[in-house]
């Protein structure tokens, strides 16, 4: 049976009271805004080694899970309350945040425990664009060798001569 802790992270409509989620207190659940899901709200349960999404998209439920080691980082950006202590991914539909509060000593001790406890660099700056996507691979690159992908085919010009009319050495039958 698996440890649960009530439910914090975003506060009712009129709530003035900061966001905070402590990191000594892992695993936590939690409820995060998310304009792409259902009702704009998506579940997120925190563990030390792992980060599990669940939202419902047009009526479709999905859990994502997402290794901690895949987070770029932990990282302050503004928020409408002050500033915000965001556990940063490449894709940032995949973002989560950790920490609102006005006061920045609070934000800079939570940014280096949240660091440490994730063993995850403190990003500056994560006002960038997202990452290009990979290229895929392709299927025949799986089963040929890299030069005879890009090896040109032969010149219909310079095909073999055929001799008609002479006697060969083996008859084939």
């Amino acid at each position: 049976m698996r440890r649960q802790t009530s439910i914090s992270g975003i506060n009712p409509a009129g709530s003035s009271r900061a966001m905070r989620l402590d990191p000594l207190s892992l695993p936590v659940s939690f409820a995060a805004h998310d304009v792409r899901a259902d009702g704009g709200v998506r579940q997120v349960e925190l563990h030390r080694e792992r980060v599990i999404l669940r939202r419902a998209v047009h009526g479709m439920r999905m859990a994502i899970n997402v290794r901690v080691s895949d987070f770029l980082g932990v990282a302050t950006r503004e928020h409408s309350d002050g500033q915000a202590l965001v556990l940063v991914h490449r894709d940032p539909s995949l973002s989560i945040p950790l920490c609102v509060s006005a006061d920045a000593s609070e934000i800079a001790s939570a940014w280096r425990l949240w660091s440490d406890i994730f063993a995850l660099p403190q990003l500056q700056d994560t006002s960038r664009e997202p990452a290009p996507r990979r290229r895929r691979r392709n299927a025949i690159r799986a089963r040929r060798p890299k030069f005879l992908v890009r090896r040109r085919i032969g010149n219909p010009r310079n095909t073999a001569t055929v001799h008609h009319g002479e006697r060969e050495i083996i008859a084939r039958n």
